[in-house]
């Protein structure tokens, strides 16, 4: 028998339960062994709950119970899961998360700690809900060097981006809409503005080079600043707008970043709509695979955390491998990066703008009297944004283009 302990009785933490209840038989058999949920940590009560006898609001009686083996840690936040986490990784329990700010924050320290105690700290929810992701990238894709990684990985903003697409709605009543059916939060800023999105390429991105990369030095922006007039260009030069998250291997190091990019229907991000996510991932070898799903949601990323509860079991007193170490990768200035632009502005400014932007490609938008669109050539970012803020008032909005 594996007794198995839960942080947390939210949504994903509920899930981790109802998964391993409901799975029961499937879990056990390809576990290869007997995995028995013995405590649920949370600072309430669930009265009426069918395992309200199985909470505590002790975390010490589980850090303290040698039964239990495996810790799934679905509290979500740093404080208090990171001390949590790293006092059972003490004691030589494993532990499976869903919390990407953990991760983003102490990986590579948890991570060191689980292989000096012979234990595991998995996190394939993380990224990407239920989608297999940190797992390829450990285990399937060992033998390929790994060039870049690009995804959409926040099922918020890519759904509304997806309505404000189709319904030609601006921003602010998409994103009223999206509280209203519960896809975006309250406080929705950590989606809109790219944080969300920004940990889990974070996460990525070390994963692929072996080396921390800090989310905090991650370049970062959001969806706010989206209108619908830029979907009028975008469809009218046979685009889509997606919050794209990338990371790519260069000769300078490690470019990392998170931000609304146009991309053309060849891309194989540009189906992808509604609340899902897709991650697309180049290596020397294979060249482009994609794994695409629910990226979010109580039951996909419950899924995915019984699957690293699977791993731990059949690796009990054996470390899972997993190359991410804690020196700093080294990452490029995106000052330095080269790339083309679509830029927006008034109607009277479209002389200034191609002044400024010699050999920038109009777009032809039948109707539009009050504004111009124009994709401008490839140059680094650093001479785009001189030329582009120089310009003040006369310009309404830019968006970057994919890189190729």
């Amino acid at each position: 028998m594996i007794y198995v302990a839960v942080l947390g009785y939210g949504t994903v933490g509920s899930g981790v339960v109802e998964v391993i209840e409901k799975n029961k038989d499937m879990v056990n058999k390809k576990s290869a062994a007997q995995l028995e949920i013995k405590y649920i940590l949370d600072l309430r009560d669930f009265p009426g709950d069918p395992y309200e006898h199985k909470v505590v609001h002790d975390v010490n009686i589980i850090l303290e119970d040698p039964e239990v083996s495996i810790v799934c840690e679905t509290m979500g936040g740093v404080k208090p899961a990171y001390d949590f986490t790293r006092a059972a990784l003490l004691k030589g329990k494993s532990v499976c998360t869903s919390n990407k700010e953990l991760v983003a924050s102490h990986g590579p320290e948890l991570l060191q700690i689980a292989r000096e105690h012979c234990c595991n700290y998995l996190f394939e929810a993380s990224v990407g809900g239920g989608i297999p992701i940190i797992r390829p990238l450990n285990y399937s894709l060992t033998a390929e060097k790994l060039e870049a990684i690009t995804g959409i990985l926040n099922g918020t903003t890519n759904y509304i981006l997806t309505k404000m697409e189709k319904e030609g709605a601006d921003f602010a009543a998409t994103l009223k809409k999206a509280q209203e059916k519960g896809y975006a939060e309250r406080n929705p800023e950590a989606d809109i503005e790219g944080y969300d999105a920004c940990r889990k390429i974070a996460i990525l991105s070390s994963l692929m080079t072996g080396q921390n990369v800090s989310y905090e030095n991650i370049y970062t922006e959001g969806i706010s600043r989206i209108t619908a007039d830029d979907f009028v260009y975008a469809k009218a030069a046979g685009k889509s707008i997606k919050l794209l998250a990338m990371s790519k291997d260069t000769p300078e190091g490690t470019l990392a970043m998170v931000s609304p990019c146009m991309i053309s229907s060849e891309n194989p991000l540009y189906m992808v709509s509604g609340v899902f996510n897709a991650v697309c991932v180049r290596g020397n070898m294979l060249g482009d695979s994609m794994y695409y799903g629910k990226g979010a949601g109580k039951l996909p990323t419950a899924s995915a955390v019984v699957s690293d509860v699977v791993d731990c079991a059949r690796h009990q007193g054996k470390t899972i491998m997993c190359f991410w170490n804690q020196e700093e990768a080294k990452l490029v200035d995106i000052g330095d990066v080269e790339r083309g632009f679509f830029v927006r502005a008034k109607a009277d400014s479209a002389a200034d703008v191609e002044a400024a932007f010699p050999g920038a490609e109009r777009i032809q938008v039948e109707g539009r009297s009050q504004d111009c669109g124009y994709f401008t050539k490839p140059m680094k970012e650093r001479e785009f944004t001189a030329r582009y803020e120089a310009l003040g008032d006369k310009v309404l909005g830019r968006i970057r283009l994919e890189m190729v």
